[in-house]
């Protein structure tokens, strides 16, 4: 079956922020998300990437462009299914904000739980978007043969989702699991079982150099912003 390269959409305005910006339209990348876009088809090149899949949402469609830019004959498809969590109430609102929200403690610890008020639940979304992966895995291995790779770009907590279940992990486990803005995450997956070949591969290290402010020991809901 197919290589599957889970891209998550280049640094975007809300992510400097610090607004967690669910499905609001208009959210597209800023300056450093726009050259991560630019330097994803070199970090690419001498991949055979047979179809492009991405959120309908305007930062993964940014994110993708140069690499259509760079490869014409590539056939891009949208797919709601990985698009974003449905944050509902808390779409659009500051990060800093909700962390006093009783919802939140469920969020980091006990995330199969967490139903966004006025939204969906992290399990419904991870159910949705691993379905599209298990379909587009067939589809993509008709059209282009078992070993054919393919590209999805989607979100954070949507990557995060499909990472643990393709480890075999309970959701309540996903948020022991980082990616940055712009990473890429491959998955082989096979008759059997998949295989975690990469995780949130940036080639960039100054995420870990550490900072002056100590980290926060929660995972950030949609996925944070990256090195500073």
């Amino acid at each position: 079956m197919p290589m599957l390269l889970l891209v998550r959409h280049g640094r975007s305005t809300a992510n400097t922020a610090g607004v967690l910006a669910g499905w609001s339209p208009g959210v597209g990348l800023d300056e450093r998300g726009a050259a991560q876009a630019a330097a994803l088809p070199g970090r690419l090149d001498g991949l055979p990437v047979a179809e492009v899949v991405t959120s309908p949402l305007q930062r993964c469609r940014e994110t993708v462009q140069p690499l259509l830019d760079a490869r014409p004959g590539l056939t891009v498809h949208t797919d709601e299914r990985i698009g974003e969590c449905h944050y509902g109430d808390w779409t659009g609102r500051k990060l800093a904000e909700l962390k006093d929200e009783p919802l939140m403690e469920v969020v980091q610890a006990h995330p199969s739980a967490a139903a966004f008020p006025g939204g969906e639940s992290l399990r419904a979304m991870q159910t949705r978007a691993a379905e599209a992966v298990r379909e587009w895995n067939a589809r993509v291995e008709r059209d282009h043969g078992p070993d054919a790779v393919y590209l999805m770009c989607s979100h954070g907590d949507v990557i995060k989702s499909l990472v643990a279940d393709a480890l075999g992990l309970h959701l309540d486990l996903f948020q022991r699991i980082a990616v940055e803005p712009c990473s890429v995450t491959a998955i082989r997956y096979t008759r059997t079982r998949p295989f975690l070949v990469r995780l949130g591969d940036t080639g960039d290290f100054a995420s870990l150099v550490p900072r002056e402010e100590p980290a926060d020991e929660d995972a950030p809901v949609g996925g944070g912003a990256g090195a500073p």
